[in-house]
């Protein structure tokens, strides 16, 4: 090993014991693109002596081969392990490291620093005690150091370290540092971050990293090291309330019922009177069990199983909260929003919103503003692009226990999931609940859709068309809804273009209107279904998230999706307004099928091709459907 840090004569059980008792910094290196993050880390390394001979023959050698410092070593080498990141010399992805001194132990994540990797940081940031931003002496404080600043604070991480790097290309001009500490501890306080400390380093030289350099005689400050050293760890989660997300219900006998997951947040006792959130029951803690027995407590980090003195409902995604201090409880919220996806954020479609250990479904309003990160002015918008940051209202579709941000991270922050693809689109930090949520309440009706079904003769329906403009839609559902009135089905036709006239004229043609445009489309459906109807919808509808959304709206076998199928040159060449014309020459912008997408349904109930099939004929293959599935009487269903 090219450090001495473990000596053969060393007692094993006692350096592991010294090993263990040591406390944990978890901190991120950031800043623009070039600052030197990966260097710093590396020359931290070395300097360090925390590099076994192995790893320095291979920097050595990899140098020699890909490294950007001519016969010297490139330290940036140590962290910068992705193939690309070596070629481009800049940092992509999240790379973390793992060291340890005499009196701490350490997890580094270097950040990336272009802007369209903003996602990333903010990945490094969610779990960070402390962050390190770098600034290049030459360039100052940059675009990018303000964003990931607000980043930073906004992950309520209140420790920084500013860097001023490179200061060896300025010949250790105390006037360049001087400038941009007095610049940066200004916006710093902008943004709310209380404790700054501004060194100058030379992360390539090792000027200021464990010791004072000779080259700085000026600065009288802590060292690198020193300052990673005697920051503060951890947050104020066990000074605060209770907070036990329940990530498994553990039963392994009918003897045994407990509660298994992770103290977010105070510290828990037997004999700790405690209430179960969403729904309100209390009961008192009656064991800690862990694997190495019964604990008289357990604090923020540990994992454990609570068993309660009451046989009470927990299930996965409950909170387990102090009595005397609960976490709000609410199903509409205000949030900060990170994007951290290429495909923009569609206001009125839903998400899959991850909290603690619960998921549910989650629609996002447009956002209240967005922010500028450079200025922190407050900016309008109707959504969000990969890595802009704005403040929404969420509206789940049932209650969750929640903390803000600022009190717990574990309770507080949130990522949002496409629900289709599965990916992770966004990260959000909950502000608070809205207090219009707790005024709402369900009013019980006396007349419910079973009397409406009863009254009518037949079940409620939604016949949702969807295709491409010039499909068919509209004819189909004209003659679908006259064979349907004449046999004395209680009916109602929404179409596309009808709908558009009122309900929805505020709104154009954009993915986030079109979202918009169903989602009320289909609140209609639901209430119409609700009184008993046959509800005929004909919409374009080019998404398949927004049409699963309507049917996830409905019970059961109500929704039924038509696809009227037709190639596009068909649909064009039937368009007697023209507007596949307009959109080919530039007139409409968004048309569906020329310059918007138009997503097939993958497994519809029924699927027309109006190339073969007759409106007519369309029409009764509807009925025979609604017949079989025992919508209508008469059929097998």
């Amino acid at each position: 090993m090219a450090g001495a840090l473990v000596a053969g004569s060393l007692d094993i059980d006692r350096y592991l014991a010294e090993h263990e008792s040591k406390s944990t910094l978890r901190f991120i290196t950031c800043g623009s693109v070039d600052d030197g993050k990966s260097t710093l880390i590396g020359r931290l390394l070395y300097e360090s002596q925390l590099l076994l001979d192995d790893q320095l023959a291979a920097l050595e050698a990899d140098s020699k081969r890909v490294g950007t410092q001519g016969e010297e070593l490139d330290f940036a080498l140590l962290v910068d392990g992705l193939q690309a990141e070596r070629e481009q010399g800049i940092t992509i992805d999240v790379a973390y490291r793992y060291f340890t001194t005499d009196r701490r132990q350490f997890i580094v994540a270097d950040t990336p620093g272009h802007e369209q990797y903003t996602r990333n940081m903010v990945t490094g940031a969610s779990t960070a005690d402390l962050a390190v931003i770098l600034v290049d002496a030459r360039k100052g404080v940059l675009v990018q150091t303000r964003r990931h600043s607000y980043v930073v604070a906004l992950m309520g991480i209140s420790q920084v370290v500013l860097a001023v790097n490179k200061l060896d290309l300025v010949d250790y001009d105390e006037s360049a540092f001087r400038a941009i500490e007095d610049e940066y501890r200004s916006f710093a306080a902008a943004l709310g971050i209380k404790r700054v400390t501004c060194i100058p380093v030379s992360a390539l030289r090792g000027d200021n990293l464990l010791g004072p350099s000779p080259n700085t005689p000026w600065y009288d400050g802590p060292d690198l090291m020193r300052c990673l050293e005697d920051a503060p760890v951890g947050s104020d989660a066990a000074a605060g309330p209770l907070r036990f997300p329940v990530q498994w219900v553990n039963r392994p006998s009918s003897d045994f019922r407990g509660f298994s997951g992770a103290v977010a947040g105070g510290v828990v006792r037997p004999g700790d009177r405690v209430v179960v959130l969403p729904v309100g029951t209390a009961s008192t803690v009656e064991r800690i069990v862990s694997a190495d027995g019964d604990l008289p407590e357990a604090a923020p980090g540990q994992s454990v199983t609570l068993t309660l003195s009451d046989e009470i409902d927990v299930s996965r995604g409950d909170v387990i909260c102090a009595t005397d201090q609960p976490a709000s409880v609410s199903d509409q919220v205000e949030a900060h929003i990170v994007w951290m996806h290429e495909q923009p954020m569609l206001p009125g479609r839903r998400y899959l919103l991850k909290l603690g250990t619960r998921t549910v479904n989650a629609t996002l309003a447009r956002p209240k503003y967005r922010l500028n990160v450079n200025t922190l002015e407050h900016a309008a918008a109707t959504t969000l692009a990969l890595n802009e940051i704005g403040v929404c209202n969420l509206s789940l579709d049932r209650e969750v226990a929640f903390d803000p941000y600022g009190a717990n991270r574990d309770l507080g922050g949130f990522i949002l999931i496409d629900r289709l693809t599965n990916e992770t689109v966004g990260a959000g930090m909950v502000n608070f609940g809205l207090r219009r949520a707790q005024n709402l309440h369900w009013q019980d009706v006396e007349v419910d859709a079973a009397a409406h079904t009863a009254l009518k003769g037949h079940r409620p329906a939604v016949i949702w068309l969807t295709g491409l403009s010039g499909a068919g839609k509209s004819t189909i559902a004209n003659v679908l809804e006259r064979k349907l009135h004449a046999d004395g089905v209680h009916t109602f036709l929404l179409d596309g273009d009808n709908v558009r006239h009122g309900l929805n004229r505020d709104l154009g043609f954009t993915d986030a209107d079109r979202v918009e445009n169903i989602r009320r489309v289909g609140e209609v459906c639901r209430l119409m279904a609700q009184a008993g109807l046959v509800v005929i919808a004909a919409f374009i509808s080019p998404f398949r998230a927004e049409r699963r959304m309507v049917r996830d709206l409905l019970d059961r076998g109500t929704f039924c999706e038509v696809f009227v199928d037709a190639p596009l040159e068909v649909a064009a060449s039937r368009d007697p307004k023209g507007l596949y014309a307009k959109a080919r020459q530039g007139q409409l912008q968004h048309f569906t099928g020329v310059d918007s997408p138009y997503e097939p349904p993958s497994d519809p109930e029924l699927h027309v091709d109006t190339t073969v099939t007759t409106p007519d004929a369309a029409a009764d293959q509807v009925i025979r459907h609604l017949r079989e599935t025992g919508v209508l009487p008469g059929g097998s269903g």
